[in-house]
């Protein structure tokens, strides 16, 4: 059985993961604070933890750079959606994902389905890679199947939301409001045009990784 250690200090919001999580079969222990999560994490052995930034005792940065400094666990950071947060620079912090506040369940299951599966391929320090493609967040430097591809700072940062959003459906708004941001004045069609741009840099003549999702979005995954 998976445990998972659920940081939260909004009861309703984490006796409803609680809930959930205990359903789908993961075994489930909750901290309010801080400090309760890094003195769990110490006695505990979890394969992920969900941790929300905006925590009494201690930050739930502080939490994260703390894990992290010992530990290679999946972390999903909860944030919420007009929070001041980098989701581009998110591994600065050490964290392996984020889900946005209110947030549907499945779509968290899913994010925590894909973090367990893919935690050993997806981050080494500083470089991030899926299927063929790598990413050095330090040096901003793109390699596909080994061999560096040049791309412009938005084509970079739309490839690492691909990343770390791997195997989700994501539609135009969510890529528009994470890379471009909430503030971008012009419309969802700079996604497509952008995303034209990196199938051209990316796709592999052995496999396409990038997908249209009729109706919806993209998605990031290996063609089966």
């Amino acid at each position: 059985m998976k445990k998972i250690l659920i940081v939260e200090d909004e009861r309703k919001i984490s006796r409803y993961l609680q809930l959930e999580l205990e359903h789908e079969g993961y075994s489930v222990d909750i901290a309010d604070d801080g400090v309760m999560a890094l003195e769990l994490f110490g006695k505990t052995f979890y394969n992920i933890v969900l941790l929300d930034l905006m925590l009494p005792m201690l930050s739930g940065e502080e939490v994260c750079r703390n894990i992290r400094k010992n530990s290679e666990v999946p972390v999903i950071v909860l944030t919420a959606k007009d929070k001041t947060f980098s989701k581009i620079n998110l591994l600065d912090l050490g964290a392996d994902d984020y889900i946005t506040k209110p947030f549907v369940i499945g779509e968290l299951l899913a994010r925590i389905r894909v973090a367990l599966r893919h935690k050993k391929d997806f981050s080494d320090g500083q470089l991030v890679s899926y299927e063929g493609i790598q990413l050095d967040l330090d040096k901003k430097v793109a390699f596909v199947a080994g061999e560096e591809v040049s791309l412009t700072k938005t084509e970079f940062n739309l490839l690492h939301y691909l990343i770390l959003n791997r195997e989700i459906v994501l539609s135009r708004e969510q890529m528009l409001n994470s890379v471009w941001g909430y503030d971008y004045a012009g419309g969802e069609k700079i996604v497509d045009v952008y995303i034209k741009s990196l199938r051209k840099k990316v796709d592999q003549r052995e496999k396409k990784l990038i997908h249209t999702v009729r109706g919806f979005g993209y998605i990031l995954k290996e063609e089966s």
